[in-house]
C-alpha cells in the first residue's frame, strides 16, 4: 500500500479515485471523477455512529467488522476490476483518511491488490482547494459573453472547449443554468463544496492557459457562490455581446428545456412551482396570459412572454454597466459562424500559439 499527499495525488495526476465513505456522504461532496466503492451503507453508517456514541469505540469496531465481513469479497472485487480497468493502482480515500480507507487499503494488500490511499482524505483535499482558490488571482485576460437568455452561451463554451479553447463553464460546474428555470433537468444544484472543486480541477487543468472563455454570470449560480478572483476577472475581460433574434431563442429554450424533459411527470410541476415565485414581477395583464399558457402546454408562447416581460428587461438593466464596454458583437443565429468569429476575436486580441 502505498500512502500519498494531496499534492502528489495532483502532482502526478493520479485519475483512478475511490471514494469509500457512504452514497449519502459521496453525493454530498467528493473529488471530481472519483467513484463510489462503499464499506458501508447509509444505514450502516449510521449504526456504527449510534453504537461509537452509546457504547463507544472496540463496540463500534466490533459492529463494524460484523457489517463489513460478508461484502468484502465483492467490494475488493469492485477494487481489483477498478485497477483493470484504469491499468493503475486505485487511490483510496475516505472523510480524513482514517479508519475506514486504512481498512479498505489493508484488505486489498492483504488480497494481493495494488492501491494507494489519500493521506487526509477528501478532508486534506477540500482544505488544498479551499487554500488555493482563496487567494487565486488570473493571471491571464478573459473573454467574457455577455447575452440574452436563449442566445446559446452555453453550447457555444461547449463548442469552444471541444476545439480546445481554455473554458471556464461555471453554469456546468453549479449544475444550474442560472436562471428560476435553471434546474429543471439538471438534477441536484451542486453545493460550495463540489462547485469549488470542479473549478479547482479545471484551473489545474488549464494551468497553462493564456486566457479563458466564460460567460458573465451573477455572483450566485444556483447553490454557489463565485470566488471573488471570477468577479474580478469579469472587471477587467475583454467583452463581447452575443445576439439572437427572439424566434431562434425561444426554439433554442424549447429545445433545451422542454423538449428533452417534458415528458416526466414532474415537469409541469416543476415549471409551475417556478413561475410562481416570479409571477409577481411579471406585468398582471401578462402573468394571466403566461399562465394560460403554462396551463395548455404551450410552453413557446409562455417561453416568448417571459422573455420579452421578465429576463430581457433585467438583462438590460444588468447589462447598463458593460454597454461602454462591449468591445465585440457576434450573432449566433449560425452557432458554428459564431463560434468560427469568437475564435477569431481572440485570435486578434492575444494570438493563439
Amino acid at each position: 500500500m502505498q500512502e500519498i499527499t494531496v499534492q502528489e495525488l495532483l502532482v502526478k495526476g493520479y485519475a483512478n479515485l475511490v471514494d469509500v465513505r457512504s452514497p449519502g456522504e459521496f453525493a454530498r461532496e467528493s473529488i471530481p471523477g472519483a467513484v463510489n466503492i462503499p464499506l458501508f451503507s447509509d444505514e450502516e453508517r449510521a449504526r456504527v455512529g449510534t453504537t461509537y456514541k452509546q457504547v463507544g469505540q472496540e463496540a463500534a469496531q466490533w459492529l463494524g467488522m460484523q457489517i463489513v465481513s460478508p461484502k468484502m469479497e465483492s467490494v475488493m472485487q469492485a477494487i481489483k476490476q477498478r485497477g483493470e480497468e484504469w491499468g493503475e493502482p486505485p487511490t483510496i480515500f475516505c472523510w480524513r483518511g482514517g479508519m475506514r480507507s486504512r481498512a479498505m487499503a489493508t484488505f486489498a494488500t492483504f488480497s494481493g491488490l495494488k492501491v494507494r490511499r489519500l493521506q487526509g482524505g477528501y478532508r486534506a483535499y477540500r482544505q488544498h482547494v479551499l487554500e488555493t482558490i482563496a487567494p487565486y488571482e488570473l493571471q491571464v485576460p478573459v473573454f467574457l459573453l455577455h447575452g440574452m437568455t436563449g442566445v446559446g452561451k452555453t453550447e457555444l463554451l461547449r463548442r469552444l472547449e471541444e476545439k480546445g479553447l481554455p473554458v471556464l463553464d461555471l453554469e456546468r460546474m453549479a449544475g444550474h443554468r442560472g436562471s428560476v428555470f435553471g434546474h429543471i433537468g439538471k438534477g441536484k444544484p451542486a453545493n460550495q463544496k463540489m462547485f469549488d472543486a470542479r473549478l479547482f480541477e479545471t484551473l489545474q487543468r488549464n494551468r497553462e492557459a493564456r486566457f479563458f472563455v466564460m460567460e458573465a454570470e451573477s455572483k450566485r449560480i444556483g447553490n454557489a457562490i463565485l470566488p471573488s478572483f471570477l468577479m474580478d476577472a469579469k472587471q477587467h475581460a475583454i467583452h463581447v455581446q452575443v445576439t439572437a433574434p427572439l424566434d431562434v431563442r425561444v426554439q433554442r429554450i424549447y429545445d433545451d428545456y422542454v423538449v428533452p424533459f417534458s415528458w416526466r411527470p414532474d415537469f409541469a410541476e416543476k415549471v409551475e412551482k417556478a413561475y410562481t415565485s416570479i409571477s409577481r414581477r411579471i406585468p398582471t395583464e401578462q402573468a394571466a396570459l403566461l399562465r394560460t399558457a403554462l396551463e395548455e402546454r404551450d410552453y413557446r408562447t409562455a417561453i416568448a412572454s417571459l422573455l420579452v416581460h421578465y429576463y430581457d428587461p433585467r438583462y438590460q438593466n444588468k447589462q447598463s454597466e458593460y454597454v461602454e464596454r462591449l468591445e465585440h458583437h457576434v450573432d449566433t443565429t449560425d452557432l458554428e459562424a459564431a463560434v468560427n468569429q469568437i475564435t477569431g476575436i481572440i485570435e486578434k486580441s492575444l494570438p493563439i500559439r
